[in-house]
């Protein structure tokens, strides 16, 4: 199978040290001998490049984005998305309505975007003086932030008297996909005409990428706030992320679980969550349907993903029951608690001046990851498993044991200590085949490949 390195069980790895370069594009390993173990060298592996985080591929590298500002005070924010597709590896050209030169200055958007901002359609830069054909055709999408109220209705009925509408209408639909961020005071968006406008730019091809809610700049609170430019970059960049999970139901857990020795104290975990969260943000951007269950953890929710807040295993058990049924894929990252107290007290147990330490007894947690995968769903084939492993040593043999105890098809190991709470990790993918190693990188691109990974192994099940 194309990127997978094999290995049977007992087998060693290689030490990072003396791995040849990857090649290019394939993510092939050539084995080597004289390796070490597998703790080590995921240990090794959390430990490179600690500078650096390691090489990323930056999530939009090789796009042109035109970036298009008409009227609003939300064009302030315009300034930070621009500074953020250029950091996620994306060209940028701007061109401003005249209505958003009052808001903010070609200058800003010049400085930030490193390109001369277009502001006319009679700029005498273009030999052709065709500003509205060759900077459409150049562009691989065209996003209007902010897209005001005014401009979309311009939009709906194909008006285009200056150039950002003349380049809108002018761009080849089927090569350049038009995406709209709205921007605009609560009543203006919830009014029935511009609700209409949007479901007909919807039906003509556009996209719109919704809005935020909360205090805006007239002084009222509501619907309509542009989205931050954070929102919008993950929105953008899942719009380019290829759908190999379209039509897919997932279900992830993520975080730790608390259990409780009385009503102060607990019992948890050093998990923060940010693994199953990445997971639940490129399954989105896959195209899938996503339903994340969490512990206790203090993370937002990746856009366009259904989330429910749990606090012990019994807690996460019950919502995932209740979900594993219309579920397709289920990725279990969350670290339980295998154990909580028999018997936890209703108040707090308080010192007595003894020096006595209270005497706790522990009861087994259910296990969450062997209940769906032992269900009939999952033996069917209905329902593919993903279980984490996470180990302090003997991470091959631990990992591969776990998978054939709760039957999964796929179980991902990697080293607690040297991950949770961190950005970065190094996984180990191990199946019926042997095991695959995942060097040391950030959560969500160790989350995207994971989803390929997936994808590869759902189709080869399929046939």
């Amino acid at each position: 199978m194309p990127g997978r390195q094999r290995y049977k069980s007992g087998n060693i790895f290689q030490s990072a040290r003396r791995r040849k370069k990857q090649t290019a594009g394939d993510g092939r390993y050539t084995k080597l001998k004289g390796g070490v173990s597998p703790t080590a060298t995921l240990r090794n592996m959390m430990n490179q490049a600690n500078d650096t985080g390691g090489e990323e591929t930056l999530e939009l590298a090789g796009k042109h984005i035109l970036l298009g500002l008409s009227g609003g005070i939300a064009c302030y924010k315009a300034a930070e998305l621009c500074r953020t597709l250029v950091k996620a590896g994306a060209t940028v050209q701007v061109v401003m309505s005249q209505a958003a030169e009052q808001f903010i200055t070609p200058v800003t958007l010049q400085a930030l975007s490193g390109r001369p901002v277009y502001t006319s359609q009679w700029d005498r830069r273009e030999s052709n003086n065709m500003a509205h054909i060759n900077l459409s055709r150049e562009a691989d999408a065209i996003l209007i932030a902010p897209c005001s109220a005014d401009f979309i209705a311009k939009l709906l009925h194909g008006r285009a008297d200056d150039l950002l509408s003349l380049m809108c209408l002018a761009r080849p639909i089927d090569k350049v996909p038009l995406l709209v961020a709205p921007a605009m005071n609560r009543e203006m968006y919830a009014h029935p005409a511009t609700q209409r406008n949007f479901a007909q730019l919807e039906s003509d091809g556009a996209r719109v990428l919704g809005v935020g809610s909360g205090f805006q700049a007239c002084g009222e609170t509501g619907d309509g706030r542009m989205l931050e430019p954070e929102q919008l970059l993950e929105d953008i960049i899942a719009f380019f992320t290829p759908k190999v999970l379209i039509g897919q139901r997932v279900l992830v857990t993520a975080g730790p679980t608390y259990e409780s020795i009385d009503p102060i104290r607990g019992i948890t975990n050093l998990s923060s969550g940010k693994m199953g969260f990445a997971v639940a943000r490129a399954a989105r951007e896959a195209g899938a349907e996503v339903t994340l269950v969490a512990g206790p953890v203090s993370l937002p929710t990746p856009r366009g993903v259904s989330r429910i807040d749990v606090k012990s295993a019994k807690n996460m058990l019950e919502a995932v029951i209740e979900r594993a049924q219309q579920a397709t894929i289920f990725i279990a990252t969350a670290a339980v608690a295998d154990w909580r107290p028999a018997t936890p007290s209703d108040r707090k147990m308080k010192k007595d001046g003894s020096g006595h330490a209270p005497r706790l007894e522990f009861t087994e947690n259910p296990d969450i990851l062997a209940t769906v995968s032992h269900s009939a769903a999952a033996q069917a084939g209905k329902l593919f498993c993903v279980g984490f492993a996470a180990e302090s040593h003997d991470l091959l043999e631990n990992a591969q044991a776990k998978r054939v105890r709760k039957k999964v098809p796929l179980l991902i190991g990697n080293i607690g200590p040297d991950t949770f709470g961190q950005d970065h990790n190094a996984l180990l993918l191990v199946d019926e085949q042997g095991s695959t190693e995942l060097p040391r990188a950030s959560k969500l691109s160790l989350a995207r490949r994971l989803v390929r990974e997936i994808t590869i192994r759902m189709s080869a099940l399929a046939r």
